[in-house]
């Protein structure tokens, strides 16, 4: 018979992880002291020893005054929690979720296993709205060569770093994406090109007015999180101004290769895309980005656009050492289609060799890539799976599983991904 929500409600005070039962246990050994205390002075007067007797049930026989006090008890501590549960909780209640839900996933998540994921974009996003189900120990890694959009925008005219992958990241580790969560997406009508709020993201204004109240962008991305409240961190993986440059081989071109900047140039120009690289190319990595990834269980690189999401990460050279250093399950997750002005055409082998190119062989020994291929049919025209083709003898094991999303199959599915990483870290330790 399932047990009235209250009741269980309470029970989870019980449950391991939660700190509270040691709490409990010094209460019931103060009443038990209280107790026998009183029980001593009924004892010494013979004026309160007739209601002694009536309150102890002495009338009765041993085994059935023994029985009938444990169950008086037991019941009265029952009720005392559920009332204390209720008075105590009840200003922190919100939307139907008790502080005690909250405060259970929160010691559960946090002896999970320390993940970092390396990225961008909306791949990064998806990646930890699944990894926030299994851990809270999560740090996101994010480029800083984002220069399109509304991020573009606030870094040419205010000289902040580009808010908006960060922004995305903290929305997805959001413990409740309700309505702060969604004020923090919302993004103002383009209805004006004059209109100085014209196509910007709440949250990228957000993060942008809190580093110049903070002074610091790495302090606006603390305090924004903790608006939040999300469960994990979110870095950049440097604080360096930096412009991804690309080199694009055009058929028809005399020279060639022609060489573009910007990351939002590099998709919109076409041609085949040789190598991608920082300008400066020498830039410190964050230090609690390096930190994080050497004492990290599990690293992950991707899913997002392999040149300009994943590859400015990795092209921050401490950032691609510490990944080496590091004693974690390193994992490069294929992105499930392939990307219009980027990796048109590539097998899975040629995501990893465009990889390898850029930072070096065996930097991430497995390779995880969807074998779920049930919806190429309504993919958008020019898109495709990458085929599960890897070259023989390559520096990595390839792993597939099912991980594509239904409703839009030219996205990973967020639970899929998460809960085949975790299979993979298990196997692994």
């Amino acid at each position: 018979m399932a047990l009235p929500e209250p009741v269980r409600s309470s029970i989870k005070w019980l449950l391991p992880g939660i700190g509270v039962k040691r709490w409990l246990l010094i209460m019931a050994l103060g009443i038990v002291l209280i107790g026998l205390g009183a029980g001593f002075l009924f004892r010494q007067s013979h004026l309160l020893m007739g209601i002694y007797r009536y309150l102890s049930l002495a009338f009765l026989p041993p085994w059935v005054r023994s029985l009938l006090l444990i169950l008086i008890g037991l019941g009265l501590m029952t009720a005392g929690l559920i009332g204390l549960n209720r008075a105590l909780l009840s200003p922190f209640v919100r939307d139907g979720h008790e502080v005690v839900e909250a405060l259970y996933r929160h010691r559960q998540g946090s002896q999970g296993p320390k993940i970092v994921a390396i990225g961008g974009g909306h791949g990064l996003a998806t990646l930890l709205r699944g990894l926030k189900a299994y851990t809270s120990n999560i740090t996101a890694i994010v480029t800083v060569a984002d220069d399109g959009g509304s991020s573009g925008r606030l870094r040419r005219a205010l000289g902040v770093l580009p808010p908006g992958d960060f922004r995305n990241c903290i929305a997805a580790l959001a413990d409740d994406e309700g309505l702060i969560t969604q004020l923090f997406q919302y993004r103002f009508p383009s209805v004006d090109a004059d209109a100085g709020l014209d196509g910007h993201s709440f949250g990228n204004l957000f993060i942008t007015a809190m580093a110049e109240v903070t002074g610091s962008f790495e302090r606006a991305l603390l305090e924004s999180s903790r608006v939040l409240a999300i469960r994990g961190e979110v870095l950049p993986s440097t604080l360096c101004s930096v412009t991804l440059m690309g080199d694009l081989r055009e058929e028809m071109a005399e020279a060639g290769v022609r060489r573009v900047a910007g990351e939002s140039t590099i998709t919109r120009t076409g041609g085949a895309i040789e190598r991608v690289y920082l300008e400066p190319d020498n830039v410190p990595a964050y230090p609690p980005a390096v930190r994080a990834i050497l004492d990290a269980d599990m690293v992950v690189a991707g899913p997002g656009s392999l040149y300009t999401s994943v590859l400015p990460n990795l092209l921050v050279r401490e950032i691609a050492q510490a990944v080496a250093a590091t004693r974690a399950v390193r994992v490069y997750v294929c992105n499930v289609a392939t990307q219009r002005g980027e990796t048109d055409g590539y097998t899975v082998g040629d995501h990893v060799a465009a990889l390898e190119r850029h930072v070096g062989p065996g930097l991430f020994p497995i390779v995880l890539a969807n074998d779920n291929f049930a919806y190429a049919d309504r993919l958008p025209q020019g898109v495709e799976h990458p085929a599960l083709e890897v070259p023989a003898g390559a520096p990595y094991t390839l792993h597939t599983a099912d991980l594509v999303d239904p409703v839009h199959p030219w996205r990973h599915d967020s639970e899929k991904l998460a809960r085949a990483l975790m299979r993979l870290l298990e196997k692994r330790r």
